[in-house]
């Protein structure tokens, strides 16, 4: 066996061996899960937990944590490694950052890594990524001039220390956040998070008798990277591009320029062309950037085999720095997702041609769009609360869209009663739209209107951050445009997409969540399904007489 190869294991027992890491990573996730403070993470899913080898490879990730998350994890781990060398970790060790361009993109986001241990030496790490509810600054905010504004930045550094809490960096961060029984409260589930994953992998390691994980780290990463390049080398070799447009900031758009090109078992995603970073915080660092081209693809291609290390490898990915899919440092970053978000739509539009049955429309839930309602209840105490929810999908090539889900993200919307429980916020009205999914042979997801009402004496801030309002998804192979998102406030008036504004008490907030693109010409939909669309509310008895030809 060359020293390239990696080592041999059985189908089966290596089958059964990532199955108990998964298993693994998702009680990891549990533990967060169960002890987390926040709605953002027990409720919403904004979060992840990835378990790595030595080297910072990922092995195995949580089933349902968010896959750009999991991408990223094991890039940051490898940049806690280079300041921290491997020899230097002990036992208890816990590393932190929210380093937008270390980890994931902007600030709210903290990676958490401790080591596993196993036999007296370190055999690897368990991490996850969570989204806190507070960092100080503009809180989350899309009209920040720079990162400075964005809210305080943690560098790498020791959380804990051979298990002793740092209270030196704990002072700093929850003396500069609003919410900091909550951000601790997150924070501690974090570490609870990774302790659990380091001790079900050295509990795996007793089992198995393995002496380490880099033997079968190699193994499953080759397995997942074979499998990525033998959906790659199925498509044709050829160069395709496509352009998306966003509404960017004020009376200035965005353009996404995407090229990809297939060579053999390779892929290269270029983003050239693409418009230059600008002085607000819908820049997106490379790491998201990278994140959000690689994860569409896994799905195209290659849906079915569970992801780590190796499922990237034969994806490059390029943008021009200075571009706002790679802004450079102290650039404004905190909304990166009404960016990065539209990614998966670039991608599969370039691809529209070359994997037709694979792809899907663009989504009206990417970019997601999110409100975040700060400031004080009725007894003085501070809250500071996302509201999450989500537009339509696109539609595929069998298939409608889903209404109401998110994508390429997986976050979810989390319960309206625990909503409600923590924040001084009443939802009124939450249902689907009608005629808001992009008409096509299958229809997009529709989007979903929901109106609330500040329940406070006294103004709260709202921050906004949305994106679909002059640019709706678009549609694929004659499919329609999905319908475009808007939000209103109970005098009638619209406040900025992209930042904060103040909302009086007992005021109402109305936000339409864009509908998902349609795929394929609506004329040839199935005449039941435009039926029980028209049945179930879905389109209007317009719509369907006037855009799917219904007699």
């Amino acid at each position: 066996m060359s020293a390239a190869e990696p080592p041999a294991f059985d189908p089966i027992t290596l089958e059964i061996c990532w199955n108990r890491l998964i298993s693994a990573a998702d009680e990891a996730a549990t533990g967060l899960l169960r002890t987390a403070f926040s709605t953002i993470v027990r409720e919403s899913n904004d979060f992840a937990t990835v378990l790595m080898d030595r080297n910072g490879d990922s092995v195995s990730e949580n089933t349902g944590g968010l896959a750009s998350f999991s991408c990223i994890l094991p890039r940051t781990t490898k940049t806690f490694l280079r300041r921290y060398p491997a020899e230097t970790w002990r036992p208890g060790d816990v590393v932190v950052t929210n380093d937008p361009w270390l980890a994931t993109g902007h600030l709210p986001d903290f990676t958490v890594v401790t080591g596993i241990f196993h036999q007296g030496g370190l055999v690897g790490f368990s991490g996850s990524i969570a989204h806190s509810p507070d960092v100080g600054g503009s809180l989350w905010a899309a009209d920040c001039r720079d990162i400075f504004e964005e809210g305080i930045r943690i560098p790498p550094g020791h959380l804990l220390r051979e298990g002793t809490w740092n209270q030196q960096i704990l002072d700093i961060l929850l003396a500069n956040v609003r919410v900091p029984r909550e951000v601790l409260g997150d924070l501690q589930a974090q570490v609870v998070a990774a302790e659990v994953g380091a001790r079900r992998v050295a509990e795996f390691l007793d089992d198995t008798g393995l002496a380490d994980l880099q033997d079968l780290s190699a193994a499953l990463a080759a397995r997942a990277d074979r499998a990525m390049r033998r959906a790659i080398a199925a498509m044709p070799d050829g160069t395709w591009r496509s352009e998306i447009m966003a509404d960017g900031f004020d009376d200035k758009p965005t353009r996404i320029r995407c090229e990809v090109t297939v060579r053999g078992e390779t892929m290269h995603i270029d983003y050239a062309g693409t418009s230059p970073q600008i002085d607000r915080g819908i820049n997106c660092v490379m790491n998201y950037t990278h994140a959000y081209s690689v994860y569409p693809v896994k799905c195209a291609l290659d849906p079915f085999t569970p992801r780590n290390e190796g499922s990237y490898r034969a994806i490059s990915v390029t943008a021009p720095e200075r571009s706002i899919l790679n802004p450079v440092y102290p650039a404004p970053v905190s909304a990166r997702q009404l960016t990065g978000h539209l990614l998966a739509g670039a991608v599969y539009k370039a691809l529209e041609d070359v994997i037709p049955d694979r792809i899907i429309a663009e989504c009206g839930g990417a970019p997601t769009m999110r409100a975040l309602f700060s400031g004080a209840r009725r007894d003085g105490t501070s809250f500071s609360q996302v509201l999450f929810a989500s537009g339509g999908m696109g539609a595929c090539p069998h298939k409608d869209g889903m209404s109401a889900t998110a994508f390429p993200t997986n976050v979810g919307a989390g319960s309206i009663e625990a909503y409600e429980t923590v924040a001084p916020i009443i939802v009124w009205t939450k249902r689907l739209l009608p005629d808001s999914g992009g008409a096509g042979t299958f229809r997009g997801g529709l989007g979903q209107e929901i109106e609330l009402e500040v329940d406070t004496e006294t103004p709260v801030r709202l921050s906004l951050l949305s994106d679909r309002q002059a640019n709706p998804a678009g549609g694929v192979r004659g499919g329609k445009l999905g319908g475009p998102a808007a939000i209103t406030l109970s005098d009638g008036s619209r406040p900025h997409p992209k930042s904060r504004t103040t909302v009086n008490g007992k005021e109402r907030v109305t936000m339409l969540y864009a509908g998902g693109g349609g795929y394929g010409d609506p004329k040839a939909r199935a005449r039941d399904a435009v039926r029980e669309d028209l049945r179930h509310g879905y389109i209007t008895a317009r719509a369907a007489r006037d855009t799917y030809g219904l007699e």
